[in-house]
């Protein structure tokens, strides 16, 4: 093959290619601002019967609504900073541990603890299970009053499995106004959350578990 002829191949391939047409630039949206949800209001507590009669021998409870807050942490949320999300963290424990002091619930050995989110009312489906971060450092609150003295205890002798069980995800009723709230509900338990032989913290029952 000669130059000339691959020089003519070559033409008759450009020729055969769809034109290119220029990148049209997008036009430039301003992003509306955010509605203004309006006044925090008040949601109704959620039912609290339904939710010992699945316990291991429960005794008091306790619902608390967690105080306003325009901000909760969620599993989906991605901040620009660690600081960003450390900063509201701080402020979640600090709001529980000030709620909690006033109104004298005692030292538990066990409990459980169920985290009841209360969503703005808007047309899609909610996962209460990405409120966790946020319940989360609402527990930590409860039991750890002072992150900088991480002995001092007050609600439970530790966050871990044989004192705690949850905290449990729950979808409560929507607020009216304001952006979503939540509440938790702390249930006194009697007797160990774990268990060496066949009797666990959910009774006895038929094991599905084979060899």
């Amino acid at each position: 093959m000669t130059a000339k002829q691959y020089q003519e191949i070559l033409a008759r391939r450009r020729r055969a290619q769809p034109s290119a047409t220029a990148a049209v630039p997008k036009k430039m949206t301003r992003k509306k601002p955010a509605a203004d949800p309006g006044p925090p209001s008040t949601p109704p507590p959620p039912a609290v019967e339904p939710l010992l009669a699945g316990l291991p021998a429960p005794g008091r409870h306790w619902t608390l609504l967690m105080p306003y807050a325009e901000e909760l942490l969620t599993s989906n949320k991605r901040y620009p900073h660690w600081s960003v999300e450390h900063r509201i963290r701080k402020r979640l424990r600090a709001d529980a541990t000030g709620l909690i002091r006033p109104m004298q619930v005692p030292r538990l050995q066990h409990a459980a603890i169920f985290y009841v989110l209360h969503p703005r009312k808007l047309n899609r489906s909610r996962d209460p299970g990405n409120w966790a971060p946020t319940a989360k450092a609402y527990v930590d609150g409860l039991v750890t009053p002072n992150p900088d003295l991480p002995r001092l205890r007050h609600l439970l002798p530790d966050d871990d499995h044989e004192h705690l069980l949850g905290p449990y995800p729950l979808m409560g009723a929507p607020v009216e106004t304001g952006f979503a709230r939540m509440s938790l509900v702390i249930v006194e338990l009697h007797g160990s959350l774990t268990s060496a032989d066949e009797e666990t913290v959910t009774g006895t029952g038929t094991s599905t578990y084979r060899n």
